[in-house]
């Protein structure tokens, strides 16, 4: 069942990535960020109240407000994804969120030395960071003509702009700083909760929720239309997301294969540039391309080493 999970996981992160992308894209919606973490915030407090009804996960003030820190990381990241995918194409905003799980090996081998990691692992890293940056640069220095001429099947046509480059990369920033903090912070919580990591997962999804409920009532103070048609990619792309973290934890609950599951749910990002070709209508440059296979790489190897 483990191959079946995997896909699974895989397919319901790059949809996610699709519809997330189809709710947020109209430049037109200054406010489809925070409907967007709205959408988020419903989909995951369903999942919290399931998980604590009928799961049984024990939670409470104390573990919401230890896990805060690491929440608003997390919660803040998807935002600034959000607001990202009006200005630039899925194919490179998606491989520079997940570019995030590099800059983590960077930050505990700043803060706790090099010991520990394997030559393949710093490879690995280093081809994340290349792609990333890379991918950066590419963007930012290719010609407004050519730019032009391959965006002409397009959907969408996008320019060069600050933000097209500036909210993906906060992405990966405020993400990586999430997951260097939540082992830490789960150190914490496992002191007083059996099951810590449920408990977890459930203060952020609890937190989620305020904050969807937050956007629900700036909103409303903001006269804000919901139209259903508008709406409806954005509680898909939220559904797909929820789902695809359940079937991501049952997928590596196997442990005879995670060697094997865990590759095949990092590639995700390959699915997300796969769908945006295809349904989104997304061309780019083979200098794009190339520095997507960078990044794809080394994920999957990082995939591979983190097990």
């Amino acid at each position: 069942m483990w191959v079946l999970f995997s896909i699974i996981a895989l397919l319901c992160w790059s949809g996610s990535d699709l519809f997330s992308k189809i709710g947020c894209r109209d430049a037109r919606d200054k406010y489809s960020h925070l409907k967007m973490v709205m959408a988020v915030g419903v989909v995951m407090g369903l999942h919290a109240a399931y998980e604590v009804f009928v799961g049984g996960t024990v939670i409470n003030l104390d573990i919401i407000l230890t896990y805060l820190p690491v929440s608003i990381l997390y919660i803040l990241s998807m935002a600034m994804g959000y607001v990202g995918l009006r200005y630039i194409e899925l194919s490179i905003s998606s491989p520079i969120c997940n570019s995030s799980g590099a800059l983590v090996a960077v930050l505990a081998i700043l803060f706790d030395g090099i010991a520990g990691y394997s030559p393949l692992a710093l490879f690995a890293v280093a081809l994340v960071c290349v792609g990333a940056v890379g991918l950066g640069v590419v963007e930012a220095r290719e010609d407004d003509e050519l730019r032009i001429e391959r965006q002409k099947a397009s959907n969408y046509k996008y320019t060069k702009s600050f933000m097209a480059l500036a909210m993906p990369a906060a992405y990966c920033v405020l993400d990586a700083a999430g997951t260097f903090a939540d082992s830490r912070v789960l150190e914490i919580i496992s002191r007083t909760v059996e099951d810590y990591e449920a408990s977890a997962n459930v203060a952020y999804e609890l937190t989620f929720l305020a904050t969807g409920i937050g956007c629900l009532v700036y909103l409303l103070a903001r006269r804000e239309k919901f139209t259903f048609k508008a709406e409806l990619p954005k509680y898909v792309g939220a559904a797909c997301e929820t789902v695809g973290q359940l079937f991501y934890i049952y997928a590596l609950a196997d442990e005879e294969h995670v060697m094997m599951s865990a590759p095949i749910i990092s590639a995700y990002c390959v699915a997300s540039v796969l769908w945006s070709r295809l349904f989104l209508k997304e061309k780019l440059s083979w200098k794009h391309y190339l520095m997507i296979g960078f990044v794809v790489a080394g994920i999957v190897i990082l995939g591979i080493y983190d097990i």
